[in-house]
């Protein structure tokens, strides 16, 4: 009998690499654990500005955000797997940003578990998870794994 329990994987994920790597450790520890995987599509600040002035497609970043999805559930094969989306930032609120909406999502979905892709930061507004890493990795009540 393992001395973990865990129900559910949450992995943040954006449309970078490094996010279909996470997808694949979440998967993994999901199924010696006999879990489930959520993938949290996190927008950052500069997408959802260029959404709104026009600058990217919306259709551009449902269509990234579902070739994700459909990477996340080829990946899973059998093990269940279920998305949502958020912000990660707020104008209004200066505590909201990608980490915090990670960990927030987290305790929404009763996350045992986390794995949190770190990656370079090389400006890519699509690319939104290296900022938060080190955040979550520092503040998360769960065990997490940074891959």
């Amino acid at each position: 009998m393992d001395a973990v329990e865990i129900d559910t994987v949450l992995v943040p994920v954006d449309a970078s690499d490094q996010a279909v790597t996470a997808i694949e450790y979440a998967v993994a520890i999901a199924r010696r654990y006999d879990a489930s995987v959520h993938c949290l599509f996190v927008l950052s600040q500069e997408l959802v500005e260029a959404i709104e002035d026009d600058a990217v497609e919306s259709d551009a970043v449902a269509a990234d955000h579902e070739t994700v999805m459909d990477a996340a559930a080829e990946i899973a094969g059998d093990v269940p797997v279920c998305h949502s989306s958020a912000h990660g930032f707020s104008p209004s609120r200066l505590t909201v940003h990608p980490g915090s909406v990670i960990l927030d999502a987290a305790d929404d979905v009763a996350a045992d578990f986390l794995v949190v892709p770190r990656e370079p930061l090389n400006g890519d507004p699509g690319e939104v998870l290296g900022k938060a890493a080190e955040y979550v990795l520092m503040y998360a009540s769960q065990p997490v794994l940074s891959v």
